[in-house]
């Protein structure tokens, strides 16, 4: 009966980090994107990935993409899952986020 409940316990764990996972990568989407919104024409990239990347923990690995789209600023982050603990495995799996801000003045 152990390892029944063990698996399990690993299994509720890994779907805790995906789900984690999915509120990291939109919460600095979010982020990235009001940042680069704010910061006008010219330094809105850098801004966009400085914020994106400012409350991602260490440990875990994400890409960034930020674009201007009309009058929009997007933000697009693809954090990497991890299995059992960021930084130890990762899967082949990236969980998404994408926010978009009108252009402040």
């Amino acid at each position: 009966m152990v390892p029944i409940i063990l698996a399990t316990l690993v299994l509720l764990w890994q779907a805790a980090l995906v789900g984690y996972a999915f509120a990291l990568a939109g919460n600095s989407a979010d982020e990235g994107a009001r940042a680069g919104a704010a910061a006008g024409p010219g330094g809105g990239a850098q801004a966009c990935e400085t914020a994106a990347r400012k409350n991602l923990p260490d440990s875990w690995e994400a890409e960034v993409a930020c674009s201007v789209g009309g009058d929009l600023y997007d933000a697009e982050v693809g954090v990497v899952v991890p299995v059992l603990y960021p930084g130890l495995i990762d899967f082949s799996f990236t969980a998404p986020g994408r926010a978009s801000a009108v252009w402040e003045d």
